[in-house]
């Protein structure tokens, strides 16, 4: 962080390497670490490693073994968290994560992705048959006082 850049914020690093010539090239640049993605997104670094060990988030790494995240990364949390606000578990999600557009709203559906998604809408009406039972036995019990 230079001494110009408010707290809490990285501006973009480069690698750089110099070959025996004295030639400079670029290996890559870092868009950003866990914090600023976290800082941009709303969600928590914790949360963020959790998405990534479940395969829904991609990270290069720094040098110093820091994640570094891409631009592209701010787009892709929030189409995981639409689709966990969905309902839809993780796993569901990593398969269905690279057919999403826009916020996570729009999904490109083939055969397959229209059978999953067909799975997770009947099991997520059978929870609500489930949770109106329970709301009827509750009820019963609280007419009986």
């Amino acid at each position: 962080m230079g001494p110009a850049e408010p707290r809490g914020m990285s501006a973009p690093r480069a690698t750089l390497r110099l070959d025996i010539n004295g030639n400079v090239k670029l290996l890559r640049v870092a868009h950003m670490l866990i914090g600023e993605l976290s800082r941009r997104t709303g969600v928590s670094s914790r949360l963020l490693r959790y998405y990534e060990s479940q395969g829904l988030l991609e990270a290069g790494r720094c040098p110093n073994g820091y994640r570094d995240y891409g631009e592209d990364s701010v787009v892709t949390v929030r189409r995981i968290r639409t689709l966990l606000a969905a309902g839809l578990t993780t796993e569901v999600i990593r398969q269905l994560l690279p057919y999403t557009r826009g916020d996570g709203t729009e999904v490109d559906l083939c055969a397959e992705l229209r059978a999953l998604l067909d799975q997770e809408l009947a099991a997520t009406e059978a929870r609500i048959i489930d949770l109106q039972r329970s709301r009827s036995a509750l009820v019963g019990y609280l007419s009986q006082t």
